[in-house]
């Protein structure tokens, strides 16, 4: 896993993170992510401001958690047993490795990939 560091040219790091396999029971249930979620951006020692969650019909939830550092967000799809998750922070001290670990195990995910962005100049 590449580590990023933060510097002059480098202002966050912005982590797209793909789950597959998830248990569909598990990423159907609003409050189940939403907690998860919470979870997650408190392991890896990020500042939660807000939260908003929202369960779409027939199924899927999406949330975001904002934070201080910039944002936490995810959209699932049960159907397909599959989880997205945007993890965006300028805090060069948070850990999303830890958060995305976490993920996977709540999600009881088979697997997930990671793509890794630099934001900045």
């Amino acid at each position: 896993m590449e580590v990023l560091e933060l510097n002059a040219n480098f202002l966050g790091k912005h982590i797209l993170a793909e789950y597959t396999g998830c248990k569909k029971e598990i990423i159907s249930d609003t409050k189940t992510v939403e907690e998860i979620m919470l979870q997650a951006a408190e392991k890896s020692k990020v500042t939660i401001v807000e939260k908003c969650f929202h369960k779409f019909s027939p199924y899927g939830v999406s949330g975001v958690v904002i934070i201080a550092e910039s944002h936490l967000a995810i959209h699932t799809w049960p159907e397909y047993n599959f989880a997205a998750v945007d993890f965006f922070t300028c805090n060069k001290d948070c850990n999303t490795d830890i958060a995305l670990e976490y993920l996977k195990k709540q999600f009881s995910a088979e697997k997930y990939k990671v793509m890794r962005i630099k934001r900045g100049f």
